[in-house]
Parts: C-alpha cells; sequence; structure tokens
C-alpha cells in the first residue's frame, strides 16, 4: 500500500483560484475533495499496524488553521499551493512527528493545488501569485489521517485508513 499521513484542507472559493490562473497555467488541479496538507508521506508499506501505532501517539492541531497567500516550487515552477498561515507551529508539529518515529525530511508545510506543467507567461503567473497576498483562502481541518494513495491514470484516489481527531 501507498500511504501518507494528512490533514484535510477546505478552501473557501477553490473554483474562483482556478478560473483567476485560466490562460496562464496548464496543468492537473487537485480534486477540491482531496486537497489536504501532507504531513508525511510514507511510501509503499505491506503492515500499516506500525504506522497506526505511531499515529496515535500524535495529537491533531487544536483548531483549524488558517491557509493564506500562494506559492510555488520546483525548477521549474511544477508546483502552485496554498502557504499556512503559521509556518513555525508547522515546523514545531513535525519535531512530534519525530519523536513518535516519523522521519520528517523535507517537510515543507503547504497543500498542493495545481501540477503544473506549463507556465504560459512566467511574469503573469508571479503578479497573480503575488496578487493572494495574505488574502485567507480556507483553513486545515484540526484531524490527523493515515490514507491509501491509489495512482489511477485519473489522479490519485485516497482511501482513509485511521483517523486521529
Amino acid at each position: 500500500m501507498r500511504l501518507f499521513i494528512a490533514s484535510p484542507v477546505v478552501l473557501d472559493d477553490f473554483v474562483g483560484v482556478q478560473k483567476s490562473f485560466e490562460g496562464i497555467v496548464k496543468g492537473r488541479w487537485v480534486k477540491e475533495e482531496s486537497l489536504h496538507l501532507t504531513w508525511k508521506f510514507l511510501g509503499e508499506h505491506e503492515q500499516v499496524v506500525p504506522i497506526v501505532s505511531g499515529l496515535r501517539k500524535l495529537s491533531p492541531l487544536q483548531e483549524p488553521s488558517a491557509l493564506q497567500e500562494l506559492g510555488f516550487f520546483g525548477k521549474p515552477a511544477r508546483i502552485l499551493y496554498a502557504k499556512t498561515e503559521d509556518e513555525s507551529f508547522f515546523y514545531a508539529k513535525a519535531k512530534m512527528f519525530e519523536k513518535a518515529g516519523f522521519k520528517m525530511d523535507r517537510f515543507k508545510p503547504h497543500v498542493s493545488l495545481c501540477r503544473m506543467k506549463q507556465i504560459v507567461n512566467f511574469a503573469s503567473f508571479r503578479r497573480k501569485v503575488a496578487s493572494f497576498g495574505s488574502e485567507k483562502l480556507g483553513y486545515i481541518l484540526p484531524e490527523l489521517i493515515l490514507y491509501e494513495s491509489v495512482l489511477t491514470p485519473q489522479g490519485a484516489k485516497y482511501r482513509v485508513i485511521e483517523k486521529v481527531l
């Protein structure tokens, strides 16, 4: 099983965000019901019991956490994402994951919105990303979920294995 630990996300106007990038970005947008902040990608595992044991040592966020601003990464830019309101809090939470036995290499708190295949005009793209400023986009739900990810030609399908509320 291909596994990861994440917190689900709700965006206030995901359709509006997508429309604002029409003609600027070509790529695959994440399905709204699949939006999440990935804490740890675990990869392929036969057994989930040890992972569930580690997950149960963790506590979820105490309350929903705001998402504001957009960002992108990759060279060339490949992922358009929503940023968390307080990254330092999320890095502190990642240290709790390490104490529970999850190695947190390359952790960057973000919510992937679009896997970009092409940016038609990079200057317009940068201006559009900046235009979102510190606007509240939505929030991260106070849950930790162990998901199985099944890859299909239409994109990844997620199945909940365990929740910590």
